[in-house]
């Protein structure tokens, strides 16, 4: 058996010593207390090196002169006022916008409105509304075209705004005519039972018609019958066809 010597029996009690520190220092054992004052310790230097960049560039300005401050504050004031400016053009400009949009979709409307009415009155559009329907049975032959005519005329004094006689429109300068076996209206023959369609304020349309030595009295006494009835909806749908004028023109203004 070899024997050791004491040199080498204290070398190795000091590598077994060594390890041993090393072996108790790695890897690091924290406790949750030293964690937590870690954690403490890094936002509190965290908030230092802020308050530092803060402190620097608040010192820019504390460091300048007072002819630069006052310069600053100008340029500030008047990029305030080319804002402000800006804003109060915009507004105004959205403003006129929605005026003229407002104008424009209102006078489109009245347009709209007046072709509507002008079509009714010209007879190129249909129309409906309350009013009366007049129907006159002449089993005898005996109406002729001027009593149709004065009916018509009754009616547009009590106020009717759109009339039909059969598939016939009424318009301003309709005319009509005796015929063999009925009457012409417009040169389109028609024949009895005569059916008016009227468009008006009933109210005053069917007491015209049954006045004292009216439309109604008058054609019992030429053995015909006419029945006055009022609704509230009446179908006006016989349509005269729109004509181009061969020479008038739109003036210029």
């Amino acid at each position: 058996m070899t024997p050791v010597s004491t040199e080498e029996k204290e070398a190795s009690t000091e590598l077994t010593g060594r390890q041993r520190l090393a072996a108790g220092l790695w890897p690091p054992r924290f406790s949750r207390a030293q964690l937590i004052v870690a954690l403490l310790l890094f936002g509190l230097g965290l908030g230092l090196a802020i308050q530092v960049n803060s402190t620097s560039d608040n010192g820019t300005l504390r460091g300048a002169r007072q002819e630069d401050l006052v310069r600053i504050l100008d340029e500030l004031d008047d990029r305030t006022k080319r804002l402000e400016d800006e804003k109060q053009r915009l507004v105004d400009q959205r403003t006129e916008l929605e005026s003229s949009s407002d104008q424009a979709e209102e006078a489109r409307k009245q347009t709209l409105e007046k072709e509507r009415q002008l079509g009714v009155l010209a007879g190129t559009v249909g129309a409906q509304g309350p009013g009366i329907t007049l129907t006159i049975n002449d089993p005898h032959g005996a109406v002729e075209a001027d009593r149709l005519l004065d009916t018509i005329q009754e009616l547009r004094a009590a106020g009717a705004e759109a009339i039909q006689i059969n598939d016939v429109r009424v318009v301003a300068n309709t005319y009509f005519s005796d015929a063999d076996g009925g009457i012409q209206v417009d040169g389109k023959k028609v024949a009895a039972p005569y059916r008016f369609k009227v468009i008006g304020k009933p109210q005053d349309l069917e007491p015209a018609l049954n006045i004292p030595g009216g439309v109604v009295q008058t054609l019992e006494k030429e053995q015909a019958t006419a029945v006055v009835e009022r609704l509230e909806k009446i179908v006006v749908n016989a349509l005269r066809p729109a004509k181009r004028p061969d020479y008038a023109r739109l003036s210029p203004k």
